[in-house]
């Protein structure tokens, strides 16, 4: 149906009179008379009674009337949601983040973010980074939360802070290994318990092979929750993110795990200082030329600066 015509109809209904509406609009009788039949037409009934006093709407009229107002309305409703969208503090996206990651960022960043932007609706999507990344270019999530993710034209990648992966041991471990000797003889006793299919973790273990380092006694689980909860255990050494071993644990300092001088990391400590690990980038992703209203900049400017506030690894 033809919104104009509509917009017609209803001056015509609010007016009682053709003259009058016409007047209103400032458009010829004639035009809308036209209009007015081709809507009648349309519709197969008549819609207006013409009578000495003025215009008045038939029963299928007095029901197209209500579907009108319905209409305005919701145009109405939907301008002003659209405007709020763009300019206002209000809308809906999708961080995604692998899990354990998410596990000692978001905490703190949502308690920061929810109160100052209660019209943002922030959703969550957990994944590892690299299927994270494939999301965010399918847009099928805004923000990434990703750790050492791979450029793409398509991308914009922004630093937030650092990590390492290393071998930790829990606090019910053995005693600390003063010498590297001791510490050499602890890892190659294992199990050394590690997630397989975290990459940097696996090339840990390789570096440590290159270094004459290698144990028989191996314990592969499928996620980096299952690793720290072996290792708190006093199981063995344990390949874990450094920020992932500290989160949660009474000495860690701060709640998203922050790097101890003292090689503390939560109830997790360094086997040896001298140890190799492996460098971690976390960073923010996003598509290059999205869209930006003023909630996405918001929502983007502060994953931004919280995340850049993390204190970086030395």
């Amino acid at each position: 149906m033809d919104l104009q015509a509509l917009r017609y109809f209803r001056a015509i209904a609010e007016g009682q009179s053709f003259t009058k509406a016409a007047k209103a609009l400032g458009v010829s009788q004639p035009t809308l008379s036209i209009a007015m039949q081709n809507l009648e037409a349309r519709l197969g009934t008549t819609l207006f009674l013409r009578e000495r006093n003025g215009t008045t709407l038939t029963t299928t009229g007095q029901a197209l009337q209500r579907h009108v107002d319905r209409i305005f309305a919701e145009i109405v409703e939907a301008e002003a949601h659209v405007r709020a969208l763009e300019s206002g503090d209000a809308g809906s996206f999708v961080v995604g983040c692998h899990e354990s990651l998410g596990a000692y960022f978001l905490p703190g960043f949502l308690a920061e973010f929810f109160p100052t932007h209660p019209n943002i609706e922030v959703l969550l999507a957990n994944a590892p980074s690299a299927e994270v990344r494939e999301r965010v270019l399918a847009r099928e999530v805004h923000f990434g939360i990703v750790v050492n993710p791979a450029p793409h034209p398509d991308l914009v990648l922004l630093d937030l802070f650092d990590d390492a992966i290393d071998v930790l041991v829990g606090e019910p471990f053995t005693p600390p290994h003063s010498t590297v000797a001791e510490a050499e003889a602890a890892f190659r006793r294992g199990p050394v318990i590690y997630a397989g299919r975290v990459s940097e973790g696996v090339s840990l273990l390789d570096d440590f092979a290159r270094l004459g380092l290698a144990t028989d006694r191996k314990l592969v689980c499928g996620d980096l929750e299952q690793v720290k909860s072996l290792g708190l255990a006093g199981l063995g050494p344990t390949v874990l993110p450094r920020r992932v071993a500290a989160y949660g644990g009474a000495s860690s300092t701060a709640a998203y795990g922050g790097a101890s001088s003292t090689g503390m990391y939560g109830a997790f400590r360094r086997l040896h200082p001298t140890f190799p690990i492996f460098h971690d980038r976390i960073c923010l992703l996003y598509r290059a030329g999205v869209h930006k209203t003023r909630a996405w900049s918001a929502l983007k400017e502060a994953l931004v600066t919280y995340g850049r506030a993390l204190d970086r690894f030395t």
